[in-house]
């Protein structure tokens, strides 16, 4: 029997945009910061909040009183931060902080640009380092930097009125991470790379799973006979995209499908090509086109045989 294949990790990045508009007081907010002015909101028992909410976090009433605020303040809390990663404030070691602005009665999480841990104590004093481009974002705050200085910074009125506000704004949200697919999709990876679609299947109920999960879900039992199945299989059910997704070069719209392999138990995902979208339908037979490097299916086509009938597929639905 030969060895058992070396089980893989790879890094992976999950990335997205979150796109979303803004109140009349997040709007204040951030283009406050574009404009090096820092607003924050008055809660019911006249606490000052920043960054301000739309909303009294102890008595829900809709908040509107927007106050301006120093740039200068005191950290209550922090943390040194010896190594930093990708897309936080500073390339270079620094303290995350809680700073309490000067007229605020809440802190703001930032980083502080700072020699070292042993210049960073409870209770000094900082400021605003403001960025030298501004866009109407949190960056705008480049970061916090110290600042020897009495509080001296009284609160004022603002009507959250500035030209060109924000109105929306993106964010990315990113996760990265090793990830370690174990024996079982290990297996089913180093298949694909063979042009081979290798699942396993259960000793109990007898379902072979694809991709192989190293377990059967449903009667809760190791898995470890392997099973070539495909590469033909059948469209179950299917969905017609029109929205472009970004950095994937596929015009819309395209067809997404659950495709149940021959000899499979369930089916497992894939794109639809080679026909016109609106002519994709339950039950139409396909096959395999694998990428340039041969590793996994591109897409699936047609393969001009008959429908399957609906009993043959009606189980993996």
């Amino acid at each position: 029997m030969p060895p058992a294949p070396e089980t893989l990790r790879a890094p992976l990045v999950v990335e997205f945009p979150f796109t979303r508009s803004l109140g009349p007081v997040q709007s204040a907010f951030l283009t406050g910061l574009r404009e090096r002015t820092v607003l924050g909101v008055r809660a019911d028992g006249g606490r000052v909040l920043v960054p301000p909410v739309e909303y009294d976090p102890e008595t829900a009433a809709e908040l509107r009183e927007l106050v301006e605020l120093g740039t200068t303040g005191t950290v209550t809390t922090w943390a040194w931060n010896p190594e930093p990663r990708t897309g936080q404030p500073l390339a270079t070691p620094f303290a995350w902080v809680l700073v309490r602005l000067d007229g605020a009665d809440t802190a703001l999480l930032h980083a502080l640009n700072a020699p070292g841990p042993e210049a960073v104590r409870t209770g000094m004093r900082v400021r605003i380092r403001w960025a030298d481009e501004r866009t109407g974002a949190i960056t705008d705050i480049a970061c916090f930097e110290p600042y020897e200085s009495a509080e001296n910074h009284e609160t004022r009125a603002h009507d959250g009125t500035f030209d060109t506000p924000v109105t929306g704004i993106v964010a990315p949200a990113r996760l990265d991470y090793t990830y370690s697919p174990g024996r079982a999709q290990t297996g089913y990876l180093h298949a694909l790379s063979e042009r081979r679609t290798v699942g396993e299947r259960c000793p109990n109920c007898t379902k072979v799973y694809v991709p192989p999960r190293g377990a059967c879900p449903t009667c809760g039992v190791a898995t470890t006979e392997h099973v070539e199945v495909g590469p033909r299989g059948t469209v179950t059910t299917y969905c017609i995209v029109n929205i472009k997704a970004k950095n994937l070069d596929i015009e819309v719209p395209y067809v997404y499908a659950h495709i149940a392999l021959d000899g499979a138990g369930l089916a497992l995902h894939g794109r639809i090509g080679g026909i016109p979208y609106d002519q994709v339908r339950m039950g139409l037979r396909v096959e395999p086109v694998w990428s340039e490097d041969g590793r996994y299916p591109d897409h699936y086509r047609p393969t001009g045989e008959p429908d399957a009938d609906y009993d043959a597929y009606k189980e993996l639905l």
